[in-house]
């Protein structure tokens, strides 16, 4: 709704707004959970969900919001076509690949060295890698689309600010209704925090392979974390402020 209704004119950059809104978060959710004193276990549970989730159905969503229902509805006058093979495709590579070799990984080493080496050993080893591989990402990202987004301040703003509401929005109202059914703070920030972020890797990763390196798509994608990020830290405070404000004992 808000990619439709803010920017109707730049049909473009609504699909990459859209792609980063389907691409629910499975990495660093559980930073800002932590940081916010959300429950790691339910956290990591929502984030498994999450990639299993979008390995069988981002492919038909990112179909659906961005191409078949906007246009349906008369929402914008001109459509974006969404190849759905080649975005399931490039979910499968990007998604699917790594969590196959992530179970395959575990199911061997397991059976090979047992379950106490693995953890005590070898996820101690492993675990900085994604740190290591998300701000290589990162960096790579901005070196790619920098001086586009240097170069057009205006586009940014304007991709900026509905990302932005949609950030707090979902998070309150996450947040309250959890509260409301009467679930623990450290599992109402897990599921809050989780129904909050975005996967903007993936939605970079589709925009560039569906679209190109020089699409508006790639663009918006890369404006993504530029938002997110500084985002997600004030909404960590907000969570801790929520908590002293609802979960008095």
């Amino acid at each position: 709704f808000l990619a439709v209704t803010m920017l109707a004119d730049r049909p473009e950059a609504m699909a990459g707004l859209i792609l980063i809104g389907l691409a629910r978060c499975i990495a660093m959710v559980i930073v800002w959970n932590d940081l916010a004193g959300g429950s790691r276990t339910y956290a990591a549970l929502l984030v498994a969900l999450n990639s299993v989730f979008q390995l069988l159905a981002y492919g038909f969503y990112a179909w659906l919001f961005v191409e078949w229902l906007p246009g349906t509805m008369g929402m914008i006058s001109q459509r974006v076509e969404v190849p759905m093979g080649a975005v399931a495709s490039s979910v499968l590579l990007y998604l699917g690949v790594p969590f196959l070799a992530g179970y395959l990984g575990r199911f061997f080493l397991v059976k090979k060295k047992g379950i106490d080496w693995y953890n005590r050993v070898y996820l101690p080893k492993v675990s900085p890698l994604t740190l290591y591989a998300l701000l290589f990402t990162i960096v790579l990202m901005f070196c790619l689309k920098g001086d586009s987004i240097v170069q057009l301040p205006g586009e940014v703003l304007r991709v900026a600010l509905p990302l932005l509401i949609y950030f707090l929005s979902m998070f309150v109202v996450s947040f309250l209704v959890c509260r409301a059914l009467g679930l623990s703070y450290e599992k109402n920030t897990a599921i809050s925090f989780t129904a909050t972020g975005n996967n903007f890797e993936l939605a970079i990763a589709v925009g560039i392979a569906v679209y190109g390196l020089g699409s508006q798509q790639a663009f918006v994608g890369v404006v993504g974390p530029l938002v997110e990020v500084p985002a997600m830290i004030l909404l960590v405070r907000l969570g801790r402020s929520l908590q002293g404000l609802l979960y008095r004992s």
